[in-house]
């Protein structure tokens, strides 16, 4: 096959044709901010995730943010309802000195929000199946200081949450306490594990809408929240502690203020870009990543120097990136660059980073991961032609 003119991108930005003149109509209607518009895209989401306690932020960052400050002890008392009487009398609350367990290998919007809330970081090696948490080695690292886990599904592919259930009903017998989960889901909107969508397995679920996501807001991001006390109270907090729904003799003039929040709403506008990118994401730009993810696992299977990732029956990636594992990986990113193929390893891993180096710890499974791990184009943008290229140079070799 002939060389692309252009470059292949690893990312591209979907826009429907519907939100230019969407979009007008709600710059020149006067209500620009938190509106309407917000509303109605939180119900998409809502009616998408089957969860109806879903809160949209203004990034997927304040959504991080905001998951962390609701588990600190303040105000703990309201943070679970019905049939959660035991669990609710044992958390103790994330309190200053406390650690956060999560992974390096991530964007550092998922950890710099632990430094942000005051928290430690305790890092967790990878799966080098999976580029996910190590659960092994989660299980190892718990102690008493442990109050929350802070899981990515890295590419959409979901982490073994079954397996990291059993890890906190375990953590209760011996340290008197469930840490709370946290899951960091910037990969996984649409991804499913046991025929769940990913946000409805008992967790505080942070999504990213970021301009490369999957949907984009423009920018933005949601919480989606396992209790109603929760929900009710990051509904608050995202606007500073005020209550919008609320009769007031005034509007301009605040309520009581009960507990003071952040300006971490999402507005019209970005509301106005989900809501028409919406059905096209969902109905048919998801799934052709599926498809082309679905050819790269059958045409790159038993390649030379390439190890594909995990993929299991029981969970479904909606594959925002596609990751492998490559020998010579520098060479093979030069190869792809000759080719016109744009390859990256996204995220570089945090724990490397000054602002972290107290906290740096041996992680042999990351030291060998991040040498090979790769990630090739593979999204709605990828024809057949595209894919089919991509693969005959990879066969070809570097």
């Amino acid at each position: 096959m002939k060389k692309p003119k252009s470059i292949i991108p690893l990312f591209k930005v979907f826009v429907d044709d519907s939100v230019s003149e969407e979009v007008t109509k709600v710059l020149y209607s006067g209500f620009i901010g938190q509106g309407p518009k917000v509303e109605e895209f939180e119900g998409l989401l809502k009616n998408y995730l089957r969860n109806y306690l879903v809160v949209t932020t203004n990034a997927a960052t304040s959504a991080e943010h905001l998951a962390i400050h609701l588990l600190k002890n303040q105000a703990i008392h309201n943070a679970f309802i019905d049939g959660a009487a035991s669990y609710k009398s044992q958390w103790p609350g994330i309190n200053p000195g406390d650690e956060i367990l999560t992974t390096p290998l991530t964007c550092t919007a998922t950890n710099w929000p632990i430094l942000a809330n005051g928290f430690k970081i305790k890092w967790v090696d990878v799966d080098p199946l999976t580029c996910n948490m190590d659960l092994d080695d989660l299980a190892r690292k718990i102690t008493p200081k442990t109050k929350a886990i802070m899981v990515v599904h890295w590419g959409g592919y979901p982490i073994d949450l079954t397996r990291l259930s059993e890890i906190q009903e375990e953590a209760s017998k011996i340290i008197g306490f469930k840490p709370a989960i946290i899951e960091d889901c910037a990969h996984a909107f649409g991804s499913t594990y046991r025929g769940k969508k990913i946000g409805n397995h008992g967790n505080i679920c942070t999504f990213s809408f970021q301009a490369i996501k999957h949907l984009t807001t423009g920018d933005g991001g949601a919480l989606v929240l396992p209790h109603k006390e929760l929900y009710d109270r990051a509904k608050l907090l995202r606007w500073y502690g005020i209550d919008r729904e609320t009769n007031s003799k005034d509007f301009r003039c605040e309520d009581d203020i009960k507990e003071w929040g952040y300006k971490f709403h999402m507005n019209d506008i970005n509301a106005t870009i989900g809501i028409n990118n919406f059905n096209t994401v969902t109905e048919k730009l998801i799934q052709r990543n599926i498809d082309n993810a679905n050819f790269y696992n059958s045409e790159l299977e038993g390649i030379d120097g390439v190890q594909l990732m995990e993929n299991k029956d029981d969970r479904q990636s909606t594959y925002w990136i596609y990751t492998i594992r490559v020998k010579n990986r520098d060479r093979f990113m030069d190869y792809m660059r000759e080719c016109n193929i744009m390859v990256s390893r996204v995220h570089e891993r945090n724990d490397k980073h000054t602002c972290v180096k107290e906290y740096k710890t041996l992680l042999p499974n990351l030291e060998k991961l991040v040498d090979e791990m790769i990630c090739i184009p593979c999204g709605w943008w990828v024809t057949n032609e595209d894919r089919e290229y991509i693969v005959e140079c990879i066969k070809k070799g570097w």
